[in-house]
């Protein structure tokens, strides 16, 4: 013993375990030497059995025991078989050192007890033992054993099984007729060199804000649901993501939209309910959220994603060929910034893009540099070894123009998929993490940098499995943490591969998830559309940024596997985009009566939005310009401005040419020509007065002249008769009969007030104008068949 504690590079302790193993595997030798000549009838078909009783192995606590710790494994056996087990016995099994990260993988892969590989148990007073087990019935266990005396060797990872023999009435002899299987990692002391390790924090969640807004001066925003209320209430996802997050030492990736709809809720907002909307309730703990997150984040790192998380293989794949796509992106990326300094108080990195999955080729490079990034968060199963090195190279690759690819570790950054709601699955990957990383680490004599990127939004049992794996990690002897723009600056290794894979190796299941080129495309035309309507706003703001971050919201990567729920986003945003731009419109007109040569038609646009427009231009058309001009010509076009909540009456000059109908069409263009809005077509009925008409009212003016005036001498000659015949009774001293009428010219004066205006006195008299036969001009919108101004 003495002797075996001398050996170079052993302590006593390791020594001496290693010497108890040895004899052990010696004086075994020749019991498994005839267990193996044995014929398969006997205890060999143990293995048969195996698979009789479930055992769960709940917790294993510590996760990395040290030297002097007692190690307690716990958990549940069951039998899932139709017969009463006997004699039942819960045994701990310490297997072989996994010496490479295949032979981790491995383990897992195994299902039946196998004698040669499940190693030997530790025995003595370390069991539990169950007189019976009823079928159908779980049985808790736990057993504590000192570490010393589970007799491991050097460091490094070995095999831990929880196996159950006994015997049922079919098989009456003792037999293994269940286990399970974990890892123990075994670093007692410290490492060197220690691997620098980063892991990614991740903050991302699906789209909540709609594109609609309030029409007050706070534009109170509209939420499709209460959903990211759950996340970030008490026990909620993203609660669970900060709260566990915050005491482990890692780099915080986050969505700014994420950031930007908390703190829209942390004031008034409201919800979409059926065609209405009703009052959110939550702001109490959308604050307490963003305060917690200001303070975990104040003194780490954190790495801001383009707003909304835009999915770049989609972009790369489907959207380059649609116009406007990629400048969607540079949006994204530039209010990134504005959004985490607003709301968290920091300044982000914007440099990295973060395809799905880390899955890369040579177009999704080119797309997500393209707006400012120039490091690429890839993944080892995407940007695979070529070279053949036998152990795992650092993260950072340069791979031309300029760009960082940081590979993430495959088995590290998936440990944490799929169901782990149960502790079980939970215990196993957070050992599994454990253990990978420590091979990973005892893979060759040189410091390396790691990076773990986990799934994007993990669920809550994944996020406490991940934050359990995290703590043990870095309260491990075998890593350090660092942060991501220390692994992208870490010397990269020379043999390391640096070529992207090509577009035909991307993963055929990723790309069926893919937003469609048709996505792109109905993006384009919201844009195109909003494009138009912005021109006329005296606040643009209040339009373009709601709607600029509701498209980047339709390119999220949230919406992968989520086609239905995608295009329903989309298409609610192209509605409320057509709801806001109708608001400004043309009144209809009904058929319109023109009398005489020249007159006004009015013709009124309405302006329902709160905020006023302008640099629109209304053009009115004849279609019928020999029957019916306006202004000059075939058209004419004047200015509109219209203040928010009103309306606005424009009047074009009219000349008749000939009687008939004529269809005129009035249309609402901005400034650059573009229509904007329905055209609004009308009848004009023109009735001009004929030369013949015009004779007849003119004789008939002529005569009620002469009838007048005939009166009038007539009153005045018996005036002078009755004076003469009154004698005392004369005139008085202004020479007038006091019988006289005060306007003794009053029938004549009052028939010529009455039949038009009389010219001016300096005004040259022009026969050939007519009078007017229409009312005064009028302001408000014109009526079913009224006549119009001139």
């Amino acid at each position: 013993m003495a002797e075996a504690a001398d050996f170079q590079g052993m302590s006593p302790s390791p020594a001496r375990r290693w010497l108890r193993r040895t004899g052990a595997l010696l004086a075994g030798a020749p019991l498994l030497a005839g267990l193996l000549q044995l014929p398969a009838a006997g205890p060999a078909s143990a293995a048969s059995g195996s698979s009789t009783v479930s055992v769960d192995i709940n917790t294993l606590t510590p996760s990395v025991p040290t030297d002097g710790d007692t190690v307690t494994v716990s958990g549940t056996v069951t039998n899932d078989s139709k017969q009463t087990v006997t004699d039942a016995q819960v045994d701990l099994r310490v297997g072989p050192e996994l010496s490479t990260r295949s032979d981790v993988d491995s383990v897992a892969q195994r299902a039946d007890f196998q004698p040669g590989l499940d190693g030997t148990i530790v025995g003595g007073k370390y069991v539990e033992k169950f007189a019976k087990l009823a079928p159908g019935v779980a049985q808790t266990f736990s057993i504590a054993v000192p570490v010393d005396e589970l007799d491991l060797g050097s460091d490094g990872v070995y095999q831990l099984g929880v196996s159950l023999t006994g015997q049922t009435a079919a098989q009456q002899w003792q037999q293994v007729l269940g286990i399970q299987r974990t890892y123990l990692p075994w670093q007692p002391e410290g490492a060197d060199p220690k691997t620098k390790t980063t892991v990614l924090w991740p903050l991302i969640s699906t789209a909540h804000m709609t594109a609609e807004t309030g029409s007050n001066a706070e534009q109170t925003p509209v939420f499709l649901n209460d959903d990211l209320a759950k996340e970030i209430s008490p026990g909620g996802r993203l609660e669970q993501m900060l709260s566990l997050g915050k005491t482990l030492d890692v780099t915080w990736v986050i969505d700014p939209d994420l950031l930007a709809s908390v703190d829209a809720m942390a004031g008034a907002y409201r919800i979409e309910s059926g065609t209405s909307t009703v009052a959110g309730t939550h702001q109490a703990v959308a604050k307490q959220w963003l305060a917690d997150l200001q303070d975990a984040v104040a003194d780490k790192e954190v790495v801001a994603l383009p707003f909304a998380d835009p999915d770049l293989a989609s972009l790369a794949h489907n959207g380059t060929t649609v116009s406007g796509s990629l400048s969607h992106l540079k949006e994204a990326t530039d209010a990134a910034t504005t959004t985490v300094e607003t709301v968290l108080h920091v300044t982000p990195n914007t440099d990295f893009a973060w395809p799905v999955n880390g899955a890369v080729d040579p177009s999704i490079v080119q797309v997500a540099t393209s707006a400012g990034a120039d490091k690429v968060i890839a993944r080892s199963d995407s940007l695979e070894e070529t070279a053949g090195l036998p152990y795992t190279p650092s993260a950072a690759r340069p791979i031309g123009g300029g760009t960082t690819a940081v590979v993430a570790d495959a088995r590290l950054s998936t440990a944490f998929e799929g169901d782990l709601t149960s502790a079980s699955a939970s215990t196993l990957a957070v050992q599994k993490f454990l253990a990978s990383s420590l091979a990973l680490n005892q893979q060759v004599d040189k410091q390396r940098s790691i990076v773990v990127a986990p799934q994007r939004t993990p669920t809550a049992s994944q996020a406490q499995a991940m934050a359990a794996a995290v703590a043990a990690l870095q309260g491990g002897n075998w890593t350090q943490p660092q942060t991501l723009t220390s692994a992208a600056a870490a010397k990269p290794d020379a043999s390391a591969t640096t070529k992207v894979p090509p577009t035909s190796a991307y993963p055929g299941k990723l790309r069926k998830q893919e937003l469609s080129k048709l996505s792109f495309e109905q993006i384009a035309a919201v844009q195109h559309k909003l494009d138009k309507f912005k021109v006329i706003l005296t606040d643009q703001s209040r339009v373009v940024t709601p709607f600029g971050r509701a498209m980047n919201r339709e390119m999220s990567t949230s919406w992968r596997g989520r086609p239905a729920e995608a295009q329903s986003y989309r298409d609610g945003v192209r509605n409320y985009l057509d709801i806001l731009t109708s608001q400004v419109k043309l009144i209809d007109k009904s058929e319109t009566k023109l009398s005489g040569r020249s007159a006004t038609i009015p013709v009124t646009v309405q302006n329902n939005l709160v905020q006023g427009v302008d640099h629109l231009v209304l053009r009115l058309t004849s279609t019928s310009p020999t029957r019916l001009k306006i202004g000059d010509g075939d058209h004419e076009e004047q200015r509109v401005a219209v203040n928010g909540g009103h309306s606005q009456t424009v009047k074009f000059t009219t000349s008749a040419q000939a009687n008939g109908q004529a269809t005129v069409v009035a249309q609402l263009f901005t400034e650059d020509g573009q229509a904007y809005g329905d055209p609004v077509r009308f009848d004009v009925k023109v009735t001009e007065f004929t030369a013949t008409v015009m004779l007849v009212i003119g004789g008939g003016f002529l005569l009620l002249v002469l009838a007048g005036f005939r009166m009038y001498k007539q009153r005045k000659r018996a005036a002078q008769r009755e004076a003469e015949e009154g004698g005392s009774d004369g005139p008085d001293e202004a020479g007038e009969s006091p019988d006289a009428p005060e306007n003794p010219d009053g029938p004549a004066d009052r028939l010529t007030e009455e039949s038009g205006p009389q010219p001016g006195a300096g005004d040259p008299e022009q026969p050939s104008d007519l009078t007017p036969d229409t009312a005064a001009e009028s302001t408000d919108p014109s009526g079913t068949g009224e006549r119009v101004d001139r």
